[in-house]
């Protein structure tokens, strides 16, 4: 099999490390790059030796690339994975992959109709330490409590303050604390525990109406989840999975950067630490995954209902909450 020709939409700094996470891949180059603007997509290009800059989405979807990596605003994830999946292109999207669940209902419908491999970039489900774990939690005895919290102060945050509203905080562009930060928590949570029997959610709103940070109670059979999301505070704690024998504390959600075991009486054991999570990270295990899926070694579908799930909770975090895109 020739190497998969991966051409990228979105010259933000999460398209570089996607770019860096195909450097490190067998079986992937980058075949073309898609800008708004002729300047930054020649910029970024230069970068990772990408011959090819479109300015034209059409012309973008119509080269000789097997596969498209979407890096855009959350509002254009859903139309440009559809416009090139009907192109037949295989599609990588960055999280979270639609506004919706009904929004990625009809992408996956796109993809199936087409042939084509649609995956979303969430980085912990693809990466081996969420098998870890999974099989760490079961010596903790039946679980009670767990605690998921991902709190990032936004690098745009300090604009917003100063009166200056980027991209980041434009809800008009699908953006919102539950979608940029929140849905790693949840995603979390849905690989770990499934879907829950019932939800309450509290959203804190900036005085644009973005939701800026926001916690969550999700109610299962026998214990109860909590998350804990910020794109204005940072988080001090650890997500801490608590059952009656032990704990279980995890570093950074979104890559799994260190985890601990903490059984009752017991000195705490350091399963893994000082991961290597800087630029690509464990972008690399989603790239592979990709690559594999539209060889045929791997399925896609049980990545997509993960990240069903994980949109019907965010949905319905939306609507008790009134988060609008406008």
């Amino acid at each position: 099999m020739n190497p998969v020709k991966i051409g990228i939409i979105g010259s933000n700094f999460v398209a570089d490390w996607l770019a860096e996470a195909v450097g490190l891949t067998d079986g992937a180059v980058l075949g073309a790059m898609y800008s708004r603007t002729i300047e930054k997509g020649r910029s970024f290009a230069a970068k990772y030796g990408i011959e090819n800059v479109y300015t034209d989405l059409d012309a973008f979807l119509s080269s000789d690339i097997d596969a498209v990596y979407i890096a855009s605003p959350n509002s254009l994830h859903a139309p440009q994975a559809i416009a090139a999946m009907e192109k037949g292109k295989h599609v990588l999207v960055e999280k979270p992959a639609a506004l919706s669940k009904e929004e990625f209902l009809s992408m996956k419908k796109c993809a199936e109709k087409n042939g084509v491999v649609l995956l979303e970039a969430m980085r912990p489900a693809h990466d081996e330490a969420i098998d870890t774990v999974r099989e760490t939690i079961l010596k903790i005895g039946p679980v009670r409590r767990a605690v998921l919290e991902f709190c990032q102060y936004s690098s745009r945050y300090d604009k917003f303050r100063a009166g200056e509203i980027l991209n980041a905080f434009n809800p008009a562009l699908g953006n919102a604390a539950v979608m940029d930060i929140g849905v790693y928590a949840i995603s979390v949570c849905v690989m770990l525990f499934g879907s829950p029997k019932s939800i309450v959610s509290r959203s804190v709103k900036l005085s644009n109406g973005f939701e800026g940070m926001g916690t969550v109670l999700l109610d299962y059979d026998t214990h109860q989840a909590e998350i804990v999301y910020s794109k204005i505070t940072d988080s001090v704690n650890p997500s801490v999975i608590t059952g009656e024998d032990g704990s279980v504390k995890v570093g950074k959600l979104s890559t799994l950067d260190s985890m601990t075991l903490c059984l009752r009486k017991q000195p705490e054991e350091i399963i893994f630490s000082g991961r290597e999570t800087a630029g690509a990270g464990n972008m690399v295990f989603e790239v592979r995954n990709f690559i594999k899926m539209i060889s045929g070694e791997l399925q896609a579908e049980k990545y997509a209902l993960i990240t069903e799930k994980t949109l019907e909770i965010i949905d319905e975090i939306r609507r008790q909450n009134g988060i609008e895109f406008r």
